[in-house]
Protein backbone atom coordinates (compact mmCIF):
# COMPACT_ATOMS: atom_id res chain seq x y z
CA UNK A 1 0.00 0.00 0.00
CA UNK A 2 1.51 3.26 -0.81
CA UNK A 3 1.76 5.91 1.54
CA UNK A 4 -0.61 8.80 2.26
CA UNK A 5 0.30 11.84 0.28
CA UNK A 6 -1.33 14.43 3.32
CA UNK A 7 -2.00 13.74 6.47
CA UNK A 8 -4.81 16.05 6.51
CA UNK A 9 -7.65 17.38 4.48
CA UNK A 10 -7.43 21.01 4.60
CA UNK A 11 -3.79 20.59 3.20
CA UNK A 12 -4.76 18.63 0.33
CA UNK A 13 -5.63 22.05 -1.61
CA UNK A 14 -1.71 23.28 -2.43
CA UNK A 15 -0.65 19.59 -3.22
CA UNK A 16 -3.12 19.79 -5.83
CA UNK A 17 -3.12 23.05 -7.08
CA UNK A 18 -0.57 22.92 -10.09
CA UNK A 19 -2.44 21.97 -13.42
CA UNK A 20 -0.46 19.19 -14.05
CA UNK A 21 -1.68 17.23 -10.59
CA UNK A 22 -5.50 18.57 -10.88
CA UNK A 23 -5.75 17.81 -14.42
CA UNK A 24 -5.92 13.73 -13.46
CA UNK A 25 -8.72 14.46 -10.81
CA UNK A 26 -10.92 16.08 -13.37
CA UNK A 27 -10.98 13.27 -15.60
CA UNK A 28 -11.79 10.82 -12.73
CA UNK A 29 -14.29 13.26 -11.45
CA UNK A 30 -15.57 14.24 -14.94
CA UNK A 31 -15.91 9.82 -15.27
CA UNK A 32 -17.32 8.95 -12.07
CA UNK A 33 -20.24 11.21 -13.25
CA UNK A 34 -21.19 8.89 -16.32
CA UNK A 35 -21.44 5.75 -13.40
CA UNK A 36 -23.69 8.29 -11.77
CA UNK A 37 -20.78 8.35 -8.70
CA UNK A 38 -20.54 4.51 -8.71
CA UNK A 39 -17.03 3.04 -9.09
CA UNK A 40 -16.27 2.55 -12.31
CA UNK A 41 -15.79 -1.44 -12.93
CA UNK A 42 -11.96 -0.99 -13.48
CA UNK A 43 -11.77 0.98 -10.28
CA UNK A 44 -9.30 -1.23 -9.21
CA UNK A 45 -7.06 0.80 -12.14
CA UNK A 46 -8.67 3.98 -11.56
CA UNK A 47 -7.80 4.02 -8.01
CA UNK A 48 -4.26 2.66 -7.72
CA UNK A 49 -3.52 6.23 -9.50
CA UNK A 50 -5.35 8.23 -6.80
CA UNK A 51 -4.02 9.17 -3.60
CA UNK A 52 -4.73 7.23 -0.59
CA UNK A 53 -7.11 8.94 1.23
CA UNK A 54 -8.79 7.42 4.51
CA UNK A 55 -11.11 7.77 7.12
CA UNK A 56 -8.18 8.74 9.40
CA UNK A 57 -6.32 10.94 7.43
CA UNK A 58 -9.26 12.55 5.32
CA UNK A 59 -12.61 11.49 6.20
CA UNK A 60 -13.37 12.02 10.12
CA UNK A 61 -11.78 15.68 9.95
CA UNK A 62 -13.79 16.73 6.79
CA UNK A 63 -17.30 15.09 8.17
CA UNK A 64 -16.12 16.58 11.55
CA UNK A 65 -15.90 20.12 10.47
CA UNK A 66 -18.46 20.17 7.45
CA UNK A 67 -21.25 17.68 8.64
CA UNK A 68 -21.19 16.75 12.52
CA UNK A 69 -23.13 20.07 13.06
CA UNK A 70 -26.33 18.22 11.67
CA UNK A 71 -25.42 14.92 11.56
CA UNK A 72 -23.67 13.98 14.72
CA UNK A 73 -25.83 11.53 17.03
CA UNK A 74 -25.42 14.46 19.70
CA UNK A 75 -26.38 17.23 17.43
CA UNK A 76 -29.02 19.89 19.49
CA UNK A 77 -30.13 20.75 16.03
CA UNK A 78 -30.01 18.81 13.30
CA UNK A 79 -31.48 21.34 11.41
CA UNK A 80 -33.65 18.98 9.57
CA UNK A 81 -30.74 16.41 8.52
CA UNK A 82 -33.22 12.49 8.94
CA UNK A 83 -32.04 11.37 12.44
CA UNK A 84 -31.12 7.99 10.95
CA UNK A 85 -28.16 10.05 8.66
CA UNK A 86 -25.43 10.26 10.86
CA UNK A 87 -21.76 10.53 10.76
CA UNK A 88 -20.18 9.83 14.13
CA UNK A 89 -18.08 6.80 12.90
CA UNK A 90 -16.27 5.56 10.10
CA UNK A 91 -18.95 2.93 10.26
CA UNK A 92 -22.00 5.33 10.31
CA UNK A 93 -20.25 7.45 7.54
CA UNK A 94 -19.52 4.57 5.01
CA UNK A 95 -23.41 3.02 5.65
CA UNK A 96 -24.31 6.06 3.41
CA UNK A 97 -21.52 6.07 1.20
CA UNK A 98 -23.89 5.85 -2.12
CA UNK A 99 -26.15 9.13 -0.50
CA UNK A 100 -22.62 11.08 0.51
CA UNK A 101 -21.70 10.21 -2.92
CA UNK A 102 -24.67 11.49 -4.95
CA UNK A 103 -25.87 14.56 -2.70
CA UNK A 104 -21.66 15.89 -1.70
CA UNK A 105 -20.05 15.04 -5.11
CA UNK A 106 -20.76 15.49 -8.69
CA UNK A 107 -21.46 18.52 -10.64
CA UNK A 108 -24.48 19.88 -8.68
CA UNK A 109 -23.84 18.67 -4.92
CA UNK A 110 -26.12 19.80 -2.58
CA UNK A 111 -24.65 19.56 0.71
CA UNK A 112 -24.11 20.68 2.84
CA UNK A 113 -25.84 23.52 2.89
CA UNK A 114 -24.07 26.62 1.36
CA UNK A 115 -21.29 24.45 -0.22
CA UNK A 116 -18.82 25.06 2.21
CA UNK A 117 -16.53 22.25 0.68
CA UNK A 118 -13.98 22.92 -1.82
CA UNK A 119 -13.50 21.04 -5.34
CA UNK A 120 -10.51 20.09 -4.05
CA UNK A 121 -12.29 18.22 -0.76
CA UNK A 122 -14.96 17.22 -3.19
CA UNK A 123 -13.00 15.00 -5.34
CA UNK A 124 -11.18 13.47 -2.20
CA UNK A 125 -14.59 12.62 -1.05
CA UNK A 126 -15.62 10.84 -3.67
CA UNK A 127 -11.87 9.21 -4.15
CA UNK A 128 -12.42 8.01 -0.30
CA UNK A 129 -15.86 6.31 -0.75
CA UNK A 130 -14.94 4.79 -3.44
CA UNK A 131 -11.54 3.57 -3.34
CA UNK A 132 -10.24 3.29 0.28
CA UNK A 133 -14.04 3.54 2.46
Amino acid sequence: MRAPLFAAPLLAAPLLAAPLLAAPLLCAALLAGCTGGAPAEDSASTCAEEPVVTWDNFGDALLTGHCQSCHASTSPDRAGAPVGVIFDTHADATAQKDAILRVATGEAPTMPPGLSIGDTDRELLRVWLTCYE
